[in-house]
């Protein structure tokens, strides 16, 4: 699926959601009265199932597409990076970010003008200077196929390369998750005029998702509890 077919879906989702803000404001960021069972602890396991899909297509670039449904059972276990588009004031930008799919931490994210493969390696090597994952997952987009996205992960030996069958987003479900949050509870309600309103106002949503926004996958804790915790 393209990024212009899933900003519509995402974008007719938000619109069928009428009554969204005023349930998300209600329990995202308070503590609810009572905890629910921790979910996190016990793995998380891939909730697609690859049966609904056509078989991938092979990768052009010779690296692995996974075939297994892995259960998910600490941080820094899988890695998934993806980009979306961001709305501006009559301009688009591309938004790239690095997510724990275990804690739902955000590691890293850079915003770009452009679809060049340089602002996904940049967040990939700003996230690896808090960790190294054991996998990591990502579209076969050329920015992630790139000579120097690629190169940046094969530094690191023990990685691990997962891709995603082409036109098969879904397989990245935790990172499509995290952008259909993203749009409704920050970019859908601003019209942001500048790039630089738009990087600050993300800087500002991401540190809020990361250690204030309650999770009940995580039994009601934020992405930074869990992800820090192990």
């Amino acid at each position: 699926m393209s990024l212009f077919k899933r900003e519509l879906h995402f974008r007719l989702e938000f619109k069928q959601s009428q009554d969204y803000q005023r349930t998300a404001s209600a329990g995202l960021y308070s503590q609810p009265q009572g905890r629910g069972t921790a979910n996190a602890g016990n793995g998380l396991a891939r909730p697609v199932s690859a049966e609904k899909h056509q078989p991938a297509a092979p990768c052009s670039s010779g690296l692995p597409i996974p075939a297994w449904r892995k259960r998910i059972l600490y941080p820094n276990h899988v890695w998934g990076a993806d980009i979306t588009f961001i709305r501006g004031q009559g301009i688009w930008f591309y938004l790239v970010a690095v997510l724990d799919w275990y804690s739902r931490y955000v590691l890293s994210w850079q915003l770009s003008r452009t679809l060049t493969a340089d602002f996904c390696v940049a967040a990939l090597r700003q996230a690896l200077e808090t960790a190294v994952p054991e996998i990591h997952n990502s579209d076969q987009g050329s920015q992630f196929t790139s000579f120097e996205y690629i190169g940046a992960l094969k530094a690191y030996p023990d990685i691990q390369i997962s891709m995603d069958g082409r036109g098969r987003c879904f397989d990245n479900i935790f990172t499509e998750r995290l952008w259909r949050t993203v749009k409704y509870e920050e970019v859908y309600l601003r019209d942001y005029q500048s790039f630089a309103e738009a990087e600050a106002s993300l800087s500002r949503y991401f540190r809020l998702y990361n250690h204030r926004r309650l999770h009940q996958a995580l039994d009601y804790k934020t992405p930074a509890e869990v992800y820090c915790q192990n």
